[in-house]
């Protein structure tokens, strides 16, 4: 995704397990690096090497006003990148972007915090498939935490929960395992509608944990648009933002809970690892073989992969809601899209992924020719995809009508500027002795991941005051069981860990009463797309409340494990 940002921090797609490769017989590999940019790999006679693709897909648009500074939404392609999960060092988004605080003086370096969610596969996703789940990914001050979803931050460590309870559960309908979102399985090139913009659900506070720094009452509410669900399902607790900012006072007020949002966002697609082999033949030329890698296509032979990527001020929703809370009437939650800017895409874009042998620097990593067989286009105004040269593609078996396989041959050459470039090659033309056409890719390793589990101290949030109905499970279509309970909105722990009073989550109880009330889930929130089909959550992750708990009850995941 950001190019340029991943050297400074440790993005949504690094934080995660080390890096962990396959098993394969070692023997002699020489790297060398020469000076201006050239990697030239030398080998033995032992055949293909480990090796890796990454990089970036670079999504330009047109810049909105900034006055649009209350969230956004879009829609972005959901589609298995890899014909086979390779395990868990692959690590991969999907297209999407970061939501920073609107902050024109204060340098993100340093003070780095936004929201970066989106879809992919992560080092640490337990029960991965082809399919990708989703993630929130907020990000506090310098990653200090972060916080993927209801009872998901950085580690697993809940005596020092980081990020742990930095979300709140809203919807009544739908489950948030910690390993991620799931969407259906077998999803394949369908739009998947997300966004986030502030609720008034709190009141601004004074003070932070009894110290004299503010926190704000911008509650960031995810809202989905799928085939199958559509409306706010979770939101972040102001506290999360403003919490580093007890040791650093001079950060009070600069972060997401009570800054507006930064309205001209990167787009792009990050992908950290994608596995590789790279070999040479008898004359000494360099070879390389990607895992295959899909996108979707449509009967025109385009990849629709970014939709209506739109920026809010705060009469598209905020405005209503607040005056309703203060005794207004009721609203819809219909976000209005007359309160929007829609950013137009401009044509052109740009890409640097690269194949390189392991721990090979930066500015060492030879790039791979994208243009050759990928051009960069703006499909309509407020679309952007793919278009592609068919002398490189292929079908991907068996959706042949809608994924293509990229190229996985390659040639280390040069470009037309005499800079090292990998070259697109046909399969026949890799000599045998190279070893890639038989090349093994890595398989996820036979044994089960362990299971994610909540406390079970009695005297912990999760028991006091505890829920009021369950367990109950489902089974999701990643073979993982989740176990769940329904807690009453302000007694889950998130609410319990989110420096609130007895009385401010009792007002907050109140407020979301009405929303599960009047927000009901058949209707449209975000504003649909104008082109493609939805995608589907995970049919498994949908509930419905027990009898009598409909109304300020949400269920809250305690436990995820490998099912039977």
């Amino acid at each position: 995704m950001k190019a340029d940002l991943s050297l400074v921090r440790s993005s949504l797609f690094t934080w995660g397990r080390p890096m962990l490769f396959g098993s394969f017989r070692v023997a002699t590999l020489m790297v060398i690096l020469l000076l201006g940019r050239s990697a030239v790999v030398v080998a033995d006679d032992a055949g293909p090497r480990p090796g890796e693709m990454a990089g970036y897909l670079l999504v330009p648009h047109a810049k909105v006003d900034e006055s649009y500074n209350a969230g956004f939404s879009l829609y972005v392609a959901a589609w298995p990148l890899l014909k086979t999960y390779p395990g868990q060092r692959f690590q991969s988004g999907l297209f999407g972007t970061w939501m920073f605080a609107q902050n024109e003086d204060l340098p993100r370096r340093g003070n780095y915090s936004d929201i970066e969610g989106g879809l992919g596969w992560w080092r640490d996703t337990r029960f991965a498939t082809e399919t990708p789940k989703f993630i929130m990914g907020g990000v506090a001050l310098n990653f200090s935490e972060w916080a993927n979803g209801p009872g998901a931050g950085k580690g697993r460590d809940w005596n020092d929960p980081k990020g742990h309870y930095a979300i709140a559960q809203l919807s009544p309908w739908v489950l948030w395992p910690p390993d991620g979102l799931n969407l259906k399985q077998g999803t394949a090139g369908e739009l998947f509608g997300y966004g986030y913009l502030p609720l008034p659900l709190t009141e601004p506070k004074e003070t932070t944990a009894g110290h004299p720094v503010p926190t704000g009452n911008h509650c960031w509410t995810l809202f989905l648009n799928t085939g199958n669900f559509k409306g706010p399902v979770t939101f972040f607790l102001p506290y999360f933002w403003s919490r580093p900012t007890i040791e650093n006072p001079h950060l009070s007020g600069r972060f997401l809970d009570s800054r507006p949002s930064e309205p001209n966002k990167a787009l792009q697609m990050e992908t950290q690892h994608v596995p590789a082999f790279i070999s040479q033949d008898a004359a000494g030329d360099s070879f390389a073989r990607v895992a295959p890698t899909r996108f979707p296509v449509n009967a025109k032979g385009e990849s629709v992969l970014v939709h209506r990527i739109t920026a809010y001020n705060k009469a598209a929703l905020w405005d209503g809601v607040q005056a309703w809370f203060e005794g207004g009437p009721a609203v819809s939650g219909v976000i209005d899209p007359e309160a929007s800017a829609v950013h137009d895409f401009t044509g052109g874009g740009g890409a640097t992924w690269r194949i390189y042998p392991p721990n090979v620097e930066r500015d060492d990593r030879v790039p791979l020719a994208w243009n050759s067989y990928a051009t960069p286009t703006a499909l309509d105004d407020t679309t952007f995809g793919y278009r592609w040269n068919d002398e490189w593609m292929s079908p991907a078996e068996p959706n042949a009508d809608s994924l293509v396989t990229l190229p996985e041959y390659y040639r280390l050459g040069k470009d037309g500027r005499d800079r090292q470039q990998w070259l697109v090659v046909n399969p026949d033309e890799v000599p045998d002795e190279t070893g890639l056409a038989t090349a093994a890719f890595p398989k996820p390793k036979p044994e089960p991941n362990p299971p994610y589990v909540t406390p079970a101290e009695s005297d912990s949030s999760w028991k006091r005051p505890g829920p009021t109905a369950g367990p109950f499970e489902a089974k999701l279509g990643d073979g993982s069981v989740v176990t769940y309970f329904w807690y009453r909105f302000a007694d889950q722990p998130a609410l319990l860990n989110a420096d609130l009073s007895d009385a401010e989550r009792e007002r907050l109880q109140q407020r979301v009463e009405l929303l599960h009330r009047h927000w009901t889930k058949e209707r449209e929130y975000l504003p649909p797309p104008t082109r493609g089909e939805l995608a589907d959550l995970d049919p498994a992750v949908l509930v419905t409340p027990p009898e009598g708990l409909e109304i300020g009850y949400v269920p809250i995941v305690t436990r995820q494990a490998a099912g039977d």
